[in-house]
């Protein structure tokens, strides 16, 4: 097998260089290089802790023993092999949540906002997820892959993206798979200087549109320029897209298998089938190396958005925000019967994971998962649920219940991007990393 070196490159036209994906070819000390990917999924309400008086506690989210003792409830019980694999976290908060509206969990989950002391007209901050896409954006067709059960950015407290860019704005999701599909895997068959000038011709096209709006934007009241504000972000990141779509013309896209997807579904239709196709659509984005940042907004606040009626869909009584509020038996058993459907898609996606296999490990083992929710019980903003997945390949030691009461979730964001090799003095409002428990630093 020819040996190549480590900084081999593709030469362009103008003499444009590109640096080739990473290659068994290239030798060990570029294989062991490997992609450091990260993924969130963040269900809205909380998960079902019941009340002890019901005589339902197996059907508790979080474990009733800590640390590797811990057994699996019945709501959690899909996840089962993957024992070595996944950490529940407990006892983590967010120290602005407690000043913040409670139905702004979604916002806040990856930012740690609202700001103390926040500019005229900016609420939020920089997300996780856009921090690491910042670092990684460099190796990737694509920065980052914002997905969500509804498309858009929704409203102020009940937003649609649990995306923030560096300036703190909502980043637009999208939810329609075959969209998301043609964004990531559609090859343009015209010639490469063809495809030059499309994407020139384009990023002309939006900068054009980005000074007209900027120039309208100083003449509208506050409202409206929060409104275009969001719209200048989408044109921020379709701008982004397109300079990055630029450098990548001269390489293939890694071939894989398509045949299991079905681009047609609507998240209109069965749940299940909505969300394994999206769950499909991320995996096959992390094989082929198309992006390493992702997040997946599962449900949307306070009975916002289609995927309020998906306990009824499920054959469940009462909608998700309703059945997030019930004190009695009935209503909390099945809200943790939903909270074990979204246990089957997100063991369904670790499988997914586990079946794509990098030069070094499976891609789950090189993916750090987090799936969580941004309040306990209803817009309580304490001991955010916490699921950690994956990332064996870069130190997480798994198969652990860990708890720590009080210990801002922004220390734990820290130290995943300290995993990752991201090397930020702090985040948000941290404190420090998490010591004594599944991360290697």
């Amino acid at each position: 097998m020819r040996t190549l070196h480590r900084r081999s490159v593709l030469r362009g036209l103008a003499g444009v260089t590109l640096a080739l994906p990473v290659l068994e070819a290239m030798g060990k000390d570029v294989a062991e290089k490997i992609p450091r990917r990260f993924c969130a999924m963040y269900t809205a309400n909380g998960m079902s802790l019941p009340n002890p008086d019901n005589g339902i506690n197996e059907w508790s989210w979080f474990p009733q023993v800590e640390g590797q003792d811990f057994q699996f409830g019945k709501s959690t019980e899909p996840l089962k092999p993957f024992r070595e694999h996944v950490s529940f976290l407990g006892g983590l908060y967010h120290p602005s949540g407690v000043k913040a509206d409670p139905h702004m969990c979604s916002d806040m989950w990856l930012t740690g906002a609202p700001l103390h002391n926040p500019k005229p007209g900016m609420f939020n901050s920089v997300g996780l997820d856009q921090v690491i896409a910042l670092h990684t954006k460099q190796y990737c067709r694509q920065p980052s892959l914002v997905l969500s059960i509804d498309a858009g950015v929704g409203f102020l407290s009940r937003t649609g993206t649990i995306s923030y860019n560096l300036q703190g704005r909502p980043i637009p999701a999208e939810n329609n798979p075959r969209r998301v599909f043609d964004r990531l895997f559609r090859g343009d068959t015209s010639s490469k200087d063809e495809q030059r000038a499309k994407l020139a011709s384009r990023i002309r096209l939006v900068d054009a549109v980005k000074e007209s709006a900027q120039s309208l934007n100083r003449e509208l009241g506050s409202s409206d320029r929060q409104k275009m504000d969001q719209y200048l972000t989408s044109l921020d990141e379709i701008e982004g897209r397109l300079t990055t779509a630029e450098r990548w013309i001269d390489i293939p896209i890694k071939t894989q298998d398509y045949s299991h997807l079905n681009l047609e579904v609507t998240n209109e239709g069965e749940p299940a089938d909505y969300y394994r196709n999206m769950f499909d659509l991320i995996a096959l984005a992390f094989d082929a190396d198309v992006t390493r940042s992702v997040t997946f907004m599962l449900n949307r606040e306070d009975g916002m958005g289609i995927s309020d009626t998906f306990p009824l869909k499920l054959g469940l009584t009462r909608t998700h925000h309703n059945l997030s509020h019930a004190g009695d038996k009935d209503g909390q058993l099945e809200f943790a019967r939903y909270d074990l459907f979204l246990s089957q898609q997100i063991a369904g996606f670790l499988t997914r994971l586990q079946h794509y296999q990098d030069v070094q490990g499976s891609v789950l083992d090189n993916t750090i998962v987090l799936f969580g929710s941004g309040c306990s019980t209803t817009h309580n903003p304490a001991n955010l649920p916490t699921l950690l997945a994956g990332g064996r390949g870069m130190g997480l030691k798994h198969g652990t219940y860990w708890r720590r009461d009080e210990t801002p979730m922004s220390n734990v964001y820290l130290s995943i991007l300290r995993t990752m090799g991201i090397m930020e003095e702090s985040f948000a409002d941290s404190t420090g990393t998490v010591s004594g428990s599944i991360f290697p630093v």
